[in-house]
């Protein structure tokens, strides 16, 4: 495109032909550019980079190596700026607590590059690791014992919080497990709108909190929190079974 661009505009200059000439040669030049941006077929965008098509996790080691050893600096940056950051926004719709930390982290390397504190090659580097964190961050559930809805869950008790660790992972685990458990079997499609629903739903969670001798003065931020953790994957949990109008007719 911007080829064609600089020889319009090459040929523009060194034309001494009327107006009109000069409307044909507009019309051509789109022509041109058109016949020339169009494409008959799906374009590999790593591919034109010089990169492998990435895993499926996009956080994969040789992956990330290749991006390492990119010659662009800023090219390398940016795409790995963009894949962790679509990689967070799929991560807020399952665990918003762990999205909102893993973006923070982000937008904090790539604030500090604008503001030319560091290097592009630091911020990549800032930027691999953060991808590490990410793939680790997806092998807790397991190491805890816990699905990815009751991991968000324990997330979201603020389980870093000093005062909260002290309940130790056996009853953080235990209040996650029920969190899951009762917010499933009392929110409906229309919950986030129903002040009354929430109001309920709030009083469950507290209850739940206090049972297992959540700190109080903790108690509100963790209920607010949950509560938010709830909304995303809201069209899951009242989602009706795919097979249940089959059952219904042939039953």
């Amino acid at each position: 495109m911007g080829f064609f661009q600089a020889v319009r505009a090459a040929i523009t200059k060194t034309s001494t032909s009327d107006r009109k000439a000069s409307g044909n040669l507009d019309q051509a030049i789109r022509q041109i550019v058109s016949k020339a941006v169009a494409s008959d077929s799906v374009i590999d965008i790593f591919a034109a980079a010089g990169l492998k098509s990435p895993d499926i996790s996009i956080l994969s080691d040789q992956f990330l190596a290749e991006v390492r050893g990119m010659p662009h600096r800023n090219l390398a940056l940016e795409l790995l700026r963009k894949l962790l950051n679509d990689e967070i926004v799929v991560r807020s719709k399952q665990n918003l607590v762990q999205a909102r930390s893993f973006a923070a982290l982000l937008e904090k390397s790539v604030r500090r590059y604008q503001n030319r504190a560091v290097e592009a090659a630091q911020v990549i580097e800032e930027l691999i690791a953060l991808a590490h964190q990410m793939r680790e961050a997806q092998r807790r559930g397991e190491d805890l014992g816990l699905n990815s809805d009751e991991l968000a869950f324990y997330d979201a008790l603020e389980v870093n919080d000093s005062a909260v660790k002290v309940l130790g992972d056996d009853t953080l685990r235990t209040i996650a497990r029920e969190l899951v458990d009762t917010v499933k079997h009392n929110v409906t499609i229309d919950w986030t709108v129903k002040e009354s629903v929430r109001a309920k739903l709030r009083v469950i969670v507290k209850r739940i909190l206090r049972k297992y001798g959540y700190p109080p003065d903790k108690q509100e931020a963790a209920t607010n929190t949950v509560l938010q953790q709830a909304e995303p994957p809201l069209e899951f949990w009242t989602r009706p079974p795919r097979n249940l109008t089959a059952r219904v007719m042939t039953g």
